[in-house]
């Protein structure tokens, strides 16, 4: 046993037992003590170190401590060391932890041990950070030291410290290359305890590993990348590998059994998981490079599909070398068997993307690929131009005349149980119910190539069920549609065209010319003929020879075309072996293309649905703001108007009354003076004051009843009926308004309708404030003039004698003929129009009522153009902003498109 061993396990003092290990080490200790005490002096500091060390073996700590206290010489940190651990053991930590501290050594063992036990004593005084500070320093001084990183390894675990522990797991995987090291660094990956630290940090321990063991370097690989799948480090993660890993020399004796399988589905989560092509960029390229390296023939189809793909769609990304690979894999890879099922999750993955965005896929290119994938039908599109007889050539196999004319629409016919019609438009279906909406449906009336619709019409022909047919009938073409013709749109849906000609006329130039388009756009479709009418010609030599002509011409422009001779009369059967001659094939490869074409049309549709929403929302702007401009003159005019008639009403209204007051102030007084015939020389003048004003009152109350109040009755009436014409012209003008306005909408938006109760209303007043007068009796000649005084002082003075009535006569009647009265008139003008003020004061309001309505109905107009505005700029602004949001969704769905393509030309020689 070496001296720093004695001196760790405290039995240096065995030393002195000289190998008797029966002997008492205290008296031989104590013996040699007395012997060197005057003899060697210098001897004593080891022999008290010796004697602290038994006392502690036998629990005497205080007698241990101090037998080390005054050791001087070489063994004076150690001495500190054991005094700490006595301290320790005695339970006080303070004085233990600041002998630890106190030691000062070069003895790289001493600081180790002593580590230790400062760990502990941290450990038991809840010091975590010092605990975690002080076994890094101690594993950093020898990591070798025996036992310090399993004790490290044991503390952090105990703390939940996973930082600590994957760095010490790292550090001792790249300083041993251990197995262990690199076992236990997997486990805490597996775990979930490297969660929120970088990638990068792995990277030397990767480094250090694949060249030492790339079994393991793939299963620590795969436990990364599984533990960073679902986190905000993933992509950092993938490039971080991919850009070491595409540096590292690859043996090519290594199999690698989880790598490939990760690479593919990383790449497609890549492809669909929302990410911008900006962010994918810098990833990618790296990323199907190393997965071409790694690949196995499991997985070789799609990772060079994906690098062929991925370097069409973004040239010069990937370099010359790894694209001639991915070309030799395609071309050696086995069939690609799942192509129908991976494109058709294709298209359901872009239409869901749409509708999430909020675009609607065309409804007609569903119907498409929904023929397509159902495998029970080939489909024939059969064309042909005006007077080939197309049309009768297909009721001639429909067993019936479905087509009587000249159509607009594509019919699909197809076989079903019961009869069943449907109109597939852009938006949606539209169920059909019978043969004469069928006809109006695919009538010319409709012929439009911007609505184009396809008629989805099921019926129980047995030819077509029998043959498994789908008979696509295109409108016939003319010159008004040959530039325009949805032939032209439906040809790669076709398994075979078949063209229609007139065996009259076969194969004229412009028929000639619609087939050469159809060639140059669609080389791969099986294009053959029928000759339609051959029982009108003369005779069989001759129809052998119309034949014999046209299928020599149709050579020339089709070498694989053949030929059918049709006439009315013959049996279908011959029909139906012509069709399942030319139309046999690898319908599957077939198919599959076909689903790839109209693919490309969806995304192509989707792009120019982002241009049409552009536009659409700048329109929509252009639209309301202009609208809001009209609206709002609208609004001003209508108020402008409401203004003009108030005014006309008042005045009319203010005219009656004024008409009124002049008759009363006119008669009034005529009618006061006339009461002069009740006085007689025999009236008794003391009263004759009160007689006479009654008397007035009557004949006024009488004037205003039977008179005055009948004409204003009749005034009001014809206010009324004024009011009425001059509301009838608002209205009228509200209503060309509001047409011109709908016309503008499209739709019938505004009503801007008047409230004519306002009428009703008046008439009930009118009714209610002329039904008798309200006038109270008036002071005529009760009042303090000096006339009147006069008049009735005399009246009781002279009154009292006969002889007097004669001049009291004259007086009075004097008085009551010269008398103006105009004063009177006027109150009594002013009591009987007082009652019409307060209805002439609501007149405006009244008016106001009339107008709220329109005015209510195109401030509404106006406050939602404001809000279509607001949110159609908002619209323009997140499209203008991120047009990539949208556009670069497409562009990945058309490099899935595009690798789907080139493992649909698995094993076949690839053109590029």
């Amino acid at each position: 046993m070496s001296l720093e061993e004695k001196l760790i396990n405290k039995n240096y003092y065995e030393t002195y037992l000289e190998g008797n290990t029966h002997a008492n080490p205290v008296s031989v200790l104590g013996e040699l003590y007395l012997r060197d005490h005057n003899d060697s002096p210098e001897k004593l500091p080891n022999i008290r170190f010796a004697q602290g060390e038994v006392y502690f073996q036998h629990k005497d700590f205080e007698a241990a401590i101090f037998k080390w206290e005054n050791i001087a010489n070489d063994f004076e940190p150690w001495a500190k060391k054991n005094m700490g651990d006595a301290f320790l053991e005695l339970g006080l930590l303070e004085s233990a932890e600041e002998l630890y501290l106190s030691i000062d050594t070069e003895n790289e063992v001493l600081k180790i041990e002593t580590g230790l036990q400062l760990l502990a004593l941290y450990i038991e005084l809840q010091k975590t950070v010092r605990a975690v500070e002080v076994i890094k320093q101690t594993v950093a001084l020898n990591p070798d030291y025996p036992g310090v990183t399993d004790i490290a390894r044991a503390f952090f675990e105990s703390q939940d410290d996973w930082e600590n522990a994957v760095q010490l797991a790292s550090n001792e995987a790249i300083r041993t290359h251990s197995a262990e090291w690199f076992d236990i660094l997997k486990k805490y990956i597996d775990n979930g305890y490297t969660e929120g630290m970088q990638p990068e940090y792995f990277n030397k321990v990767l480094f250090e590993l694949y060249p030492a063991d790339p079994a393991k370097f793939e299963q620590l690989i795969v436990a990364l990348w599984k533990s960073y799948r679902d986190g905000s480090a993933y992509l950092s993660w993938i490039d971080n590998f991919n850009s070491i890993f595409i540096g590292m020399e690859s043996g090519t004796n290594e199999v690698w059994k989880e790598l490939p399988a990760l690479y593919q589905e990383s790449y497609f989560e890549l492809l669909d998981g929302g990410l911008l092509i900006k962010q994918l960029s810098p990833i990618i390229p790296s990323h199907l490079s190393n997965w071409l390296k790694v690949t196995d023939e499991s997985y070789s189809l799609f990772a060079s599909s994906a690098v062929m793909a991925w370097s069409e769609m973004f040239p010069s990304s990937l370099s010359p070398d790894t694209v001639r690979k991915a070309e030799d894999m395609i071309l050696k890879a086995r069939r690609y068997p799942s192509a129908m099922e991976d494109s058709q999750q294709l298209f359901s993955s872009i239409t869901a993307w749409a509708e999430r965005n909020g675009v609607e896929t065309d409804n007609r290119l569903k119907w498409i690929v929904g023929e397509i994938t159902e495998y029970k039908n080939r489909q024939l599109l059969v064309a042909g131009v005006s007077g080939s007889g197309k049309s009768a050539f297909v009721n001639y196999i429909l067993g019936e005349e479905l087509l009587s004319g000249p159509t607009s629409s594509v019919v699909a016919f197809k076989y079903g149980e019961e009869p069943e019609i449907k109109d597939v438009s852009e938006t949606g279906d539209e169920p059909i119910s019978n043969y004469e909406e069928f006809q109006d449906a695919v009538g010319v009336r409709r012929q439009n190539h911007k609505t184009e619709t396809i008629i989805d019409f099921r019926v129980p022909v047995e030819f077509l069920g029998k043959s498994q047919l789908e008979i696509i009938d295109t409108p016939e073409i003319n010159r008004s549609n040959v530039e325009q013709h949805p032939l032209y749109n439906y040809v790669p849906f076709a398994d075979c065209l078949l063209f229609v000609l007139n065996a009259e006329e076969p194969l004229t130039r412009k028929e000639e010319e619609i087939l050469q388009q159809i060639i140059g756009q669609s080389p791969e479709i099986p294009i053959h003929f029928v000759l339609n009418g051959m029982d009108s010609m003369y005779s069989e030599q001759e129809a052998r020879q119309v034949f014999e002509d046209t299928l020599s011409r149709l050579k020339v422009i089709s070498p694989e075309a053949e030929l059918f001779a049709f006439s009315g009369g013959q049996k279908l059967e011959g029909l139906a072996e012509f069709l399942h001659s030319v139309m046999m094939g690898d319908s599957e490869t077939a198919r599959v293309s076909k689903l790839h074409y109209y693919i490309r049309r969806t995304i192509t549709y989707l792009l120019d649905k982002r241009i049409e929403m552009e536009n659409n929302l700048v329109e929509s702007v252009r639209w309301n703001e202009e609208m809001t401009v009209k609206l709002n003159g609208a609004i001003n005019q209508i108020n402008d108007m409401e203004e003009e008639k108030a005014r006309e009403i008042r005045r009319a209204f203010t005219k009656a009354k004024q008409d009124t007051r002049e008759e009363i102030l006119g008669k009034v007084p005529a009618i006061l003076r006339g009461c002069a015939d009740i006085l007689t020389e025999k009236s008794d003048f003391r009263k004759i004051h009160v007689e006479l004003n009654d008397e007035m009152n009557k004949r006024v109350r009488e004037f205003l009843e039977t008179t005055v109040l009948r004409k204003f009755y009749g005034s009001l009436k014809e206010w009324i009926s004024f009011s009425k014409s001059e509301f009838d012209q608002g209205q009228v003008h509200l209503q060309e308004m509001a047409e011109g306005f709908n016309a503008m909408y499209g739709e019938e938006k505004l009503a801007l309708s008047c409230d004519f109760k306002v009428l009703d209303d008046w008439n009930r007043d009118a009714d209610r404030l002329t039904s008798g007068v309200h006038v109270e009796k008036l002071n005529i000649l009760l009042r303090s003039t000096p006339s009147q005084i006069f008049l009735k002082g005399a009246g009781k003075l002279l009154g009292v004698l006969p002889q007097n009535n004669a001049m009291l006569y004259n007086k009075y009647k004097a008085y009551l003929e010269n008398e103006d009265f105009s004063e009177t008139a006027s109150t009594v003008a002013d009591k009987f129009l007082q009652q019409f003020e307060l209805f002439e004061k609501s007149l405006t309001r009244d008016v106001n009522l009339f107008f709220r309505e329109p005015l209510k109905e195109l401030e509404g107009a106006v406050e939602e153009c404001n809000r279509d505005i607001v949110d159609s700029k908002e619209g323009l602004e997140k499209l203008r902003i991120k047009p990539e949001v949208y556009r670069d969704p497409l562009a990945l769905f058309e490099t899935k498109l595009r690798q789907y393509e080139w493992m649909s030309a698995a094993g076949r020689p690839a053109s590029r």
